[in-house]
């Protein structure tokens, strides 16, 4: 069984829709710890109601980003996590964190990458009037949300839709997908080489 960690600094329905489909019996992977860096997130809320452990570092009592890192990634050493998984995690994870996890940082991002990277993803996909939106889920490398590609939802823009409604239906998709690719991972069906991440089965 794969340990997976998740990172998050918000609401946290990722988180909760990752641990209501890896938390299971005989599941291929576990959420094992959600890592907050923001008192009184909502997130930190639902891993208390889902049972799972639950870490509060604040990153604002670290003097550098580097000192924050390495104490997130030592609390993911020190419980053997095996996957990192963001999610809706507000931080650029430095390079010295990352080479704690070559290969082994997901994120999910609201926008069909390599379009609209960064922050606001539904909103800048709604003001260059696309016809269709998504989500990506990226292995993490140094830049921001360039990492190489894993799996893709197309989710079509309606002639109605402002952010929220958009956004909504985005996030349907997320709380499919995510998950999804986590199992996929856990059962070694994603290679990457190079750039590319080739799927060994359908999610």
């Amino acid at each position: 069984m794969m340990r997976v960690g998740v990172l998050a600094s918000g609401s946290g329905s990722n988180f909760s829709a990752l641990v209501g489909a890896l938390n299971q019996p005989a599941s291929a992977a576990r959420v094992e710890v959600l890592i907050c860096n923001v008192p009184g997130a909502k997130v930190l809320q639902r891993a208390a109601e889902a049972g799972v452990e639950a870490v509060l570092l604040d990153h604002r009592s670290m003097p550098s980003r580097e000192q924050y890192d390495e104490a997130v990634a030592q609390a993911l050493i020190d419980r053997r996590i095996e996957l990192v998984c963001l999610a809706g995690y507000m931080r650029l994870v430095s390079p010295a964190f990352l080479r704690r996890f070559p290969g082994k940082v997901i994120n999910i991002h609201p926008a069909l990458l390599p379009a609209f990277p960064g922050l606001h993803g539904v909103r800048q996909a709604l003001e260059s009037g696309v016809r269709v939106a998504g989500c990506t889920v990226h292995f993490v490398d140094e830049g921001t949300d360039t990492g190489p590609i894993i799996a893709q939802a197309a989710v079509p823009v309606l002639p109605a839709d402002d952010e929220a409604s958009l956004a909504a239906r985005i996030q349907k998709e997320e709380h499919r997908l995510y998950p999804a690719v986590v199992r996929a991972l856990a059962r070694g069906a994603v290679t990457l080489e190079g750039r590319k991440v080739r799927l060994e089965e359908p999610l």
